[in-house]
């Protein structure tokens, strides 16, 4: 009844706020915002965007029977005022105007219960039996309220809501061995209350496990078809990344095949001439003509003392200015067997055997 009757002198005071405002500016050209902290403080705070640097008086009453006074605690942005912060005990009229200079901008009266943002819940606490969980907390002083409690684990997307007019609220089908996540906060009745008021702020999120209080909630534990999945995601990505380097391999010996390194081949090329293919391949020659020649000379040499030493043995004492002297003389030099094998070194062979050395040409061969 109480309410009924203040609904109806709070519509009488409007409309005559109304009246009397008539000629003046109307609300919509200042918007408004009015927030009752839990019937401790109201702030009232007006839009200046259309009126930049200009500085707003806000002059209030709680009493029809009060004279208007100016607000002790303004809210300020860029050295201009924003808003005025009021302190109340309980619910009451709050009248106010909002002047610049003289002329008054905007008058009006209201309820600060229709704006109310109750309290953040405090002290929760938690009672576990059979799967199920209590959560309580201290109710606030005044009624028409709901308190709401939310709750989830680690693999839930959203919050599941429970409801009650106290704040003792039981949830149901709850695992223990699981974390959970707990929040609470405070709505207001909008048949005691009207449209226009706001929930709390939600308190802190508190973690349950075991009917333990944790600092977080580590529960990893993955289900097996999480892991099938995974498993499989991470073999097919190990695979493709297998055949494309294989493939890549393939091209690239497509493309750019693979050159020899002559270093292995070149003895010598690239430790004593730097890679200097010229020099290289003077330097090896030379060394080839020079073996085959020293070969020559050593096969030639050889031969003819073997040739002197049988020439020795077998030569009639005859004079040397005689005919027989100098057909020998001739023969010899005809058939000295040294300077065949010194033409073609590989006609010549040197043998030992028990003692004896033969050297042997293609077509006839000598003793030692």
């Amino acid at each position: 009844m109480r309410r009924v009757f203040l609904s109806w002198v709070t519509a009488a005071v409007l409309l005559l706020g109304h009246l009397s405002a008539s000629g003046e500016t109307e609300l919509g050209a200042l918007p408004l915002q009015i927030i009752n902290f839990n019937f401790e403080t109201v702030q009232v705070t007006w839009n200046t965007t259309e009126y930049s640097g200009t500085n707003w008086t806000f002059f209030y009453k709680l009493r029809d029977n009060e004279d208007y006074r100016e607000c002790s605690n303004y809210t300020l942005r860029q050295g201009s005022t924003t808003g005025c912060i009021l302190a109340v005990e309980k619910d009451e009229l709050l009248y106010f105007s909002i002047r610049h200079g003289a002329g008054s901008l905007l008058d009006k009266t209201q309820w600060i219960s229709s704006y109310l943002k109750p309290r953040s819940p405090r002290g929760l606490t938690f009672q576990w039996h059979q799967g199920a969980v209590t959560v309580t907390c201290s109710d606030l002083r005044y009624k028409g309220l709901l308190y709401e409690i939310q709750h989830k684990t680690t693999f839930d997307a959203e919050w599941q809501s429970n409801e009650a007019k106290t704040c003792n609220v039981t949830l149901s089908d709850l695992d223990a061995e699981k974390c959970y996540f707990f929040r609470a906060r405070v709505k207001t009745l909008e048949s005691s209350y009207g449209p226009d008021t706001y929930p709390s702020d939600w308190s802190q999120v508190m973690h349950q496990q075991q009917g333990k209080l944790r600092d977080s909630c580590q529960d990893k534990r993955l289900s097996p078809n999480f892991l099938l999945i995974t498993g499989m995601i991470i073999f097919l990505t190990v695979s493709l990344l297998f055949l494309s380097l294989w493939k890549l391999q393939r091209i690239k010996k497509v493309l750019m095949p693979s050159v020899p390194d002559p270093k292995s081949t070149f003895s010598g090329l690239f430790e004593s001439h730097q890679g200097n293919f010229q020099e290289w391949i003077k330097d090896t020659q030379n060394v080839t003509h020079l073996n085959k020649t020293e070969e020559r000379e050593q096969a030639c040499i050889l031969e003819e003392a073997v040739v002197v030493q049988l020439a020795e043995a077998e030569r009639p004492k005859t004079m040397p200015n005689s005919p027989m002297g100098l057909q020998m003389g001739e023969e010899e030099a005809a058939g000295d067997p040294c300077r065949l094998p010194c033409q073609s070194p590989q006609g010549c062979q040197v043998a030992s055997l028990q003692g004896f050395t033969f050297v042997m040409s293609d077509n006839s061969y000598m003793i030692l």
